[in-house]
């Protein structure tokens, strides 16, 4: 079985903070995965919080791993299913309203990115390399 560090990395506060980093889901990633080798009861609450609540899958699945990894009894986390942010199409609504009628989904995309840069980057690390097209899909049906 692997060995892990049992003491708080010295960066914990640090660590904590960029895990709940809402406008990065890349900075949450890069946390859960640094703390994924210390095994302690507040980087196991940290990353259950994370598995359960994060909006991005591959966040959520990388403390899954971290947390099974330590020996929790976890259930896997399940891919979403539907928008991962309630109220999506109204808050690409807003966005599109705000912009002139004959912009781009690339101007759709900034101005998201400018006004609602949570939901810009959940999605972005939800749909990976789809994202573009996925958003000029949903632009398209507003």
């Amino acid at each position: 079985m692997k060995q892990f560090e049992t003491e708080l990395p010295e960066q914990y506060e640090a660590l904590k903070k960029q895990a709940n980093y809402t406008s990065s889901w890349r900075e949450r990633l890069a946390a859960v995965k640094e703390l994924s080798a210390y095994q302690h009861d507040k980087i196991i609450d940290l990353l259950q919080n994370r598995m359960q609540n994060d909006t991005v899958y591959n966040v959520r699945l990388a403390a899954y791993e971290a947390l099974r990894a330590f020996g929790e009894d976890v259930e896997k986390p399940s891919p979403p299913r539907f928008d991962i942010i309630k109220g999506t199409d109204k808050i690409f609504l807003r966005v599109k309203k705000s912009l002139p009628k004959d912009h781009t989904v690339a101007d759709f995309a900034d101005k998201l990115k400018r006004m609602r840069l949570d939901v810009y980057d959940a999605y972005e690390g939800d749909k990976g390399e789809q994202f573009m097209n996925w958003l000029e899909e949903r632009w398209a049906k507003l």
